[in-house]
């Protein structure tokens, strides 16, 4: 490895480069930062050496851009696209951005907001169930969502223009856009031809027909290992199959991750997470700022001393099956029939995913109910709602959703009907202590209360 060659001097800056690349996976003069190009380009034969034999990535540098190309071995419900305000992208988001990216790959060195979005509305106009009409707000803006998720990436580049004023008025407002064409080719480049496929597992690691019948040697299980403790914020042992389960409980799995990225590994006997003290590779942290993280750890706190409780006995139960299926189910019923070349696309990748993980029984958690949760919530507003956002002071519901929502895309609590199960990650956020500190009320910006929650 690499990394372990480094000096001490260098070994930081080495590692930032790292932790660069697997948060990000594109990397462009201006995207995430004009330093980070520089730095990845100082240590691209390293970091190619390394992220392949580490986790099978294989990563791409060029004058202007660094692609690291990924390995996918199970779906995600919780990744992909966000807005600029931190939205997911909906069906019909994620309909414009691929269209755009095509206008963009066939336009010449520049294009107008309203001409890209005339050439995606005559595109989309031929997808069944996809519609850019432009003079429809909603359409609008989840266009100029789009647009702006290729702007921050460094696809295109504003000349001139705003794009908010062709939101108001696409008869009076407009935008010019530079394209940066390598990265608008580095952008989507998926491991198969979509039109090969007949099921979304084919762009998985093990969805793949021709190799389907091939036994995986003790390095790809490993490889497969660090690659969910990259991926996820907790990998538990119950999640694994027993080859998968006996590499994560190998010192030598993650010390590679921690020589490369400068990660902690925190074992329990639950599991394994990679601790980012620096903050920079995690994209979502926790704890952090605002009305709904605070929330979120004073409910996780909450919930693990009900568990804890010696005179509380919860009901236990074990964690439902893995929603994969039931999103593989809904991606493959969206792939148009008639777009797949059916000489090409054989069964490769056809068929549900073998979700089960383990040979042995699966351990139960304790379940905490919906109206605890709702209890709970509420005696928090009652007793911090001061110090809340005040779009949450009159909605509790929604914040104990947006908080539950949060715990779960941190793996700590996990969805059921009629609660949530408490899972063994919880537990370091146990013995919460909450401060309320007291500010000047002539230093408090307008609008907003001159009190905030400090906790820890």
């Amino acid at each position: 490895m690499r990394a372990r060659r480094i000096s001490p001097l260098d070994r930081d800056s080495y590692q930032r480069a790292a932790r660069l690349i697997l948060s990000h996976h594109l990397v462009t003069a201006q995207y995430p930062d004009r330093a980070a190009l520089p730095l990845l380009r100082r240590w691209a034969t390293e970091l190619r050496e390394d992220l392949l034999e580490l986790f099978g990535y294989r990563l791409e540098v060029t004058e202007t851009t660094a692609r690291l190309f990924t390995v996918a071995d199970r779906l995600d419900p919780g990744g992909g696209a966000r807005t600029v305000t931190d939205r997911p992208f909906d069906r019909r988001r994620y309909a414009y951005l691929a269209l755009a990216l095509a206008a963009l790959g066939r336009a010449g060195g520049q294009i107008t907001l309203s001409e890209l979005a005339e050439q995606v509305a005559s595109e989309a106009g031929q997808v069944p169930g996809v519609e850019l009409a432009t003079e429809r707000a909603t359409d609008r803006d989840a266009f100029v969502d789009a647009v702006a998720w290729l702007a921050a990436r460094g696809a295109i580049t504003l000349a001139d223009g705003d794009a908010g004023g062709w939101v108001s008025d696409p008869d009076r407002g407009e935008a010019l856009y530079d394209i940066d064409r390598p990265v608008v080719a580095a952008l989507f480049r998926p491991p198969r031809a979509l039109q090969h496929l007949r099921s979304v597992r084919g762009l998985l690691a093990a969805g793949d027909g021709r190799d389907g019948d091939r036994i995986a040697d003790t390095a790809e299980v490993a490889r497969r290992v660090r690659r969910a403790l990259v991926q996820r914020p907790v990998v538990y042992a119950e999640e694994l199959d027993d080859d998968a389960r006996l590499q994560l409980a190998l010192p030598r799995t993650t010390a590679g991750i921690e020589a490369l990225t400068g990660l902690v590994a925190e074992r329990r006997a639950e599991g394994v997470a990679l601790v980012d003290s620096s903050g920079r590779m995690s994209d979502l942290r926790f704890p952090g700022v605002g009305t709904v993280p605070q929330v979120a750890l004073l409910l996780a706190g909450e919930i693990c001393a009900r568990v804890s409780d010696p005179e509380s006995v919860p009901v236990r139960l074990r964690r439902p099956a893995d929603a994969e299926a039931e999103l593989e189910a809904g991606l493959d019923a969206a792939i148009p029939a008639a777009g797949v070349f059916a000489s090409l696309a054989g069964d490769a990748g056809a068929g549900p995913a073998d979700t089960t993980p383990a040979q042995q029984p699966a351990p139960t958690h304790p379940l905490v109910e919906d109206s605890w949760l709702a209890e709970t919530a509420a005696k928090l507003v009652d007793e911090f709602g001061r110090t809340f956002a005040a779009q949450w002071q009159a909605d509790p519901a929604g914040l104990l959703e947006a908080a539950v929502t949060l715990l779960q895309r941190q793996r700590l609590v996990a969805r059921v009907p009629g609660g949530v199960l408490a899972l063994p990650a919880l537990a370091r956020f146990r013995g919460v202590v909450v401060t309320v500190r007291e500010r000047d009320p002539r230093l408090a910006p307008a609008g907003e209360d001159s009190n905030e929650a400090e906790m820890s």
